[in-house]
């Protein structure tokens, strides 16, 4: 399956790019899957996930949990918690 992975903040900073298209592997079928995989990519990618329970999801501009299959979604975003102000 290939994917639409846009990243934010943070994210975007300690991977070095905004978004890029993957095909991803069967075993890929939650967020937390996802995350999982991306982790392993390169020494940027394990900077950018080596904390994976903070890091939010939306899959097709919609929030998603990290069990939450990705299905047939186009894009899903990847971004840290959000802070008021």
């Amino acid at each position: 399956m290939r994917l639409r992975i846009v990243y934010f903040a943070w994210v975007r900073e300690r991977i070095g790019k905004g978004s890029e298209e993957i095909t991803l592997p069967e075993s890929v079928v939650t967020i937390g899957d996802l995350i999982a995989h991306l982790a392993t990519l390169g020494e940027e990618y394990a900077a950018a996930f080596e904390v994976p329970q903070v890091i939010r999801a939306a899959i097709d501009e919609e929030h998603a949990d990290h069990d939450e299959p990705i299905g047939t979604a186009r894009e899903i975003a990847l971004f840290p918690p959000m802070t008021g102000g």
